[in-house]
């Protein structure tokens, strides 16, 4: 599917219905001309409902959706009949949609399982009719509940990616080519900055019938949490990945210097990603002969597990694979 077509950010004005009045009918039969209160109660106002599908991948369908409306609860009719609910409004989002009030930035709703449904605004309670307001001293009340009135609110929605491993790294670092060669996914791949422009998920295979899905997002430059270059768009992704695997190419100036940037990006945006489990893949390491290696490893940081790899030659990339899929099994 084209890039354009992938949607991660909406905002949506929702407004769910409001509840029907109660009723303030009394009994008339050909035998009772004066009979007592029998008003029904209101039925409520429709759900605004959002519900998870698996089949989904982007929030584009919701794109040019402006509002989105639940319909309002009908008023109680005569002999005690309740009025009809008004009906729910479900929209469907793919798993990993989060959901916050653009006023508040409180969080409502974060879905994670297909069919998973969550009510992010109530329908108004139906009115109470008049049969509930009589009393010895008033047997026929002439009062009757309205029906409460619905909520509304601008609602934000935001999709984060689902997925085991996040790529962290620099345009060019070798992150799709690497997703490409481990998993059946066809990232867009080329000789520029930004080549990759929406996150592309793999399932990658591993020894026997064991797998994990791969997460190849937009390259993070410097000063991406102040939204330069893709920015936030990238780091709003790498937040639902709980390992995080860090390429940076051999042929880097300075290794260890980058993959600090790129760890400062992380924790200038958020820094509870500080706290995920951290792999550094050195990528690109054809050319590199074991003095070569020996080098670099003295310069690496000490507390990270480290590997190279070349996803060219296919040269460690079982031992990449062992360690990813330790660290998300820890």
């Amino acid at each position: 599917m084209a890039n354009e077509n992938f949607v991660d950010y909406v905002k949506i004005f929702m407004r769910s219905g409001k509840g029907g009045a109660g009723s303030r009918s009394f009994l008339r039969a050909k035998y009772m001309p004066k009979g007592g209160p029998d008003g029904g109660d209101g039925g409520r106002g429709g759900h605004i409902i959002v519900k998870g599908n698996n089949q989904l991948w982007t929030l584009l369908h919701l794109k040019y959706r402006k509002h989105i409306h639940a319909s309002n609860g009908q008023s109680g009719m005569r002999a005690e009949m309740t009025g009809a609910n008004g009906k729910d409004e479900i929209f469907e989002v793919p798993l990993g949609t989060i959901v916050r009030n653009e006023d508040t930035g409180e969080k409502i709703a974060e879905i994670t399982d297909n069919g998973q449904e969550l009510i992010i605004l109530k329908g108004g309670r139906g009115g109470l009719g008049n049969t509930h307001f009589k009393t010895s001293t008033n047997q026929a009340p002439r009062y009757a509940q309205p029906g409460e009135e619905g909520i509304e609110a601008w609602m934000v929605l935001e999709l984060k990616t689902l997925a085991d491993v996040g790529l962290v790294g620099f345009p060019n670092a070798g992150k799709s080519t690497l997703l490409s060669v481990v998993s059946a996914a066809k990232p867009k791949i080329g000789n520029y900055p930004f080549t990759t422009l929406v996150p592309n998920l793999g399932i990658v295979h591993h020894r026997g019938n064991q797998s994990f899905v791969m997460a190849d997002i937009p390259g993070i430059i410097e000063g991406a949490h102040e939204g330069k270059g893709l920015g936030l768009r990238f780091l709003r992704h790498i937040e639902r990945n709980p390992v995080l695997l860090f390429v940076v190419p051999a042929d880097s100036d300075n290794i260890k210097k980058e993959y600090e940037i790129l760890l400062n990006e992380l924790k200038q945006h958020n820094p509870e990603l500080l706290v995920k489990k951290r792999i550094l893949g050195i990528s690109k390491s054809d050319f590199l002969d074991d003095e070569l290696k020996k080098l670099i490893k003295k310069e690496l940081p000490k507390k990270v597990p480290h590997v190279f790899f070349s996803s060219i030659t296919q040269t460690g990339m079982q031992e990449l694979k062992d360690l990813l899929w330790t660290a998300i099994n820890e």
